[in-house]
């Protein structure tokens, strides 16, 4: 169950009225760094816990934080919108220096919406959920959260960096601090799962089941055979299991081989008879052959 109080989280003023930067905005609100990615993420990041409760209740309370950052962004979004009636818009237009600005405005703002805020990005893309993350596995979920109020925090100190209205300074100012703490309760909660030692990811898998002579080999793939040298590629582990090592990285496999295409494929018929395989593939067909 969730409840809804009247008020905003934080006050959202608009001193200016500016259609452009409510595009801007958008993308806070429905882009891939934005807030309906966010809260989607942890909510259901929550609905899928399993373990120490602590963890989803830590889910749900950031969860129901960010719809309130959606309605703070949404009532900022509508504040620069009707400030600037459909008569501005049109005299402004007919100013070919005042018209390029103005028409840098989503029209759906206007014509979709009654200058209102969209569940979209600042290009006008509907949200559709493509970067929710929750994998069922609490550790892996908590390393996505910090990227993704990381990348979160970059979107709001550029568009802190866009406006120089002090109201929506305010008002990111106020979310880019509560990226702030997002990011240091993420890692506070890996920590809380043990760090480094809940690596890899998933630990519940018996490491002596992987091919470990390539579990902390870096491959160098530069055409000239060099590698980049860093604290990735000599020393201890981050998880302490095991040492970094390097090496150029070559084929280990074979060259693929696949079966003719079926007659009814649609195939061409050299590509479906086997007079037509040549090379590889005609040498094991014809081992096969021969021991049938």
């Amino acid at each position: 169950m969730f409840y809804a109080d009247g008020r905003l989280q934080y006050p959202v003023r608009v001193d200016k009225p500016d259609p452009v930067f409510a595009r801007a905005l958008q993308q806070a609100i429905g882009g891939v760094e934005g807030e309906i990615r966010v809260c989607m993420q942890y909510m259901f990041q929550a609905f899928g816990a399993r373990g120490p409760a602590k963890y989803r209740d830590l889910l749900l309370n950031t969860a129901t934080e960010e719809l309130g950052h959606i309605e703070m962004l949404a009532t900022a979004v509508a504040l620069n919108l009707e400030g600037a009636p459909l008569s501005m818009q049109e005299e402004a237009s007919a100013n070919m220096v005042a018209g390029s600005v103005i028409n840098g405005m989503d029209f759906r703002h206007l014509l979709s919406t009654g200058l209102a805020a969209m569940p979209a990005d600042a290009n006008g893309v509907p949200f559709d959920a493509s970067h929710v993350y929750a994998s069922g596995n609490l550790a892996a979920d908590m390393y996505a959260n910090v990227a993704a109020e990381s990348s979160g925090r970059v979107l709001a100190v550029r568009l802190y960096n866009m406006t120089d209205d002090a109201g929506m300074k305010d008002m990111l100012s106020f979310l880019i601090a509560r990226d702030t703490m997002h990011q240091q309760q993420w890692l506070a909660a890996i920590e809380d799962m043990g760090g480094a030692a809940s690596l890899p990811i998933p630990n519940s898998f018996p490491q002596d089941q992987e091919k470990q002579e390539f579990s902390y080999a870096y491959f160098g793939h530069m055409r000239d055979g060099s590698i980049p040298e860093g604290r990735w590629t000599e020393g201890p582990s981050i998880d302490g299991k095991g040492q970094f090592s390097s090496r150029v990285s070559e084929p280990l496999g074979q060259e693929p081989v696949l079966a003719p295409a079926r007659p009814d494929a649609g195939a061409q018929t050299e590509q479906t008879s086997r007079s037509g395989q040549t090379g590889v593939l005609g040498t094991i067909e014809g081992a096969i052959e021969r021991n049938l």
